[in-house]
């Protein structure tokens, strides 16, 4: 459906001079309407049930173009000043979306119907479904891909990532519960329903330990569907002695019987642990 702006941003990431050209501006600057508008993503899942999903590098490859296109501006608010390149969204009472001040996501950024941003950060290339609440003082990096019915607790980070353009972004599927001051960075995939208790830090390499059965099961990278993650520790030997290195518990997993909804907050409590 979109092959020809598919060839021309190839063609441009290949060949930089051809972001002079007004055809390869247009093209790039259609891909990030596209974005923002949901109806391009830089990753998309291929099997909600599986939880696969497929990274679209050319349009993180526009998004990249897009930077060295835009000028730098002074925008004003009041009193308050900024100097960059990148717009601002706009528009959301038309977009059905409640913005809390001082709540910002660039253009770019696709904020679908029903979400609620309390004063917080959505970046270029960030999806953000709906149903979804992104708390205060928690951000979406960029190309980050939230799903519904989401809840980003208060000062969560989710990181963004451009390149390297073949990497993946950090998703959350639909139904997560995101615990304060949580984690979550360098493509690492939270499945459906999952709940991180506070503090729980998720990077691609994180030991994701699940201690429910007799014997303890590792993932890097990767939170099951409705598996209940904790902050826990393991002993690791180095050269200069035995210490504790960080690492995510998986305690226990969310009653699919449960509803989503009442069940974000008490699934934690189900377990001993506070939210």
């Amino acid at each position: 459906m979109y092959e020809e702006l598919k060839t021309i941003i190839e063609k441009a990431w290949e060949e930089r001079s051809l972001l002079q050209q007004a055809p390869t501006q247009e093209a790039v600057r259609e891909v990030i309407e596209l974005v923002d508008k949901g109806r391009l993503r830089t990753a998309e899942p291929l099997d909600e049930e599986k939880s696969e999903w497929r990274v679209n590098e050319w349009v993180k490859k526009a998004v990249i173009l897009y930077f060295p296109m835009q000028p730098m501006r002074r925008m004003e608010a009041g009193e308050l000043e900024w100097y960059d390149k990148m717009e601002l969204k706009h528009g959301y009472e038309e977009l059905g979306v409640r913005v809390v001040p001082h709540a910002v996501a660039r253009y770019g950024a696709y904020i679908a119907p029903g979400a609620i941003l309390m004063p917080s950060y959505v970046n270029i290339g960030a999806y953000v479904d709906t149903g979804t609440m992104v708390d205060t003082w928690a951000t979406v990096g960029s190309c980050a891909q939230i799903g519904s019915h989401v809840h980003l607790s208060g000062g969560v980070g989710i990181g963004g990532v451009l390149e390297p353009v073949q990497a993946a972004p950090v998703i959350i599927e639909d139904h997560c519960f995101i615990g304060s001051r949580s984690i979550v960075v360098e493509g690492a995939h939270v499945c459906r329903e999952a709940v991180l208790g506070s503090n729980t830090v998720i990077t691609g390499s994180t030991h994701i330990i699940d201690v429910t059965g007799p014997e303890p099961v590792t993932y890097k990278g990767y939170v099951p569907p409705r598996a209940v993650v904790v902050p826990g520790s393991y002993r690791k030997q180095f050269p200069a002695g035995e210490y504790s290195v960080s690492c995510a518990l998986i305690i226990g997993r969310r009653k699919e019987s449960t509803d989503k909804k009442t069940s974000l907050n008490d699934a934690l409590r189900d377990f001993g642990v506070s939210a």
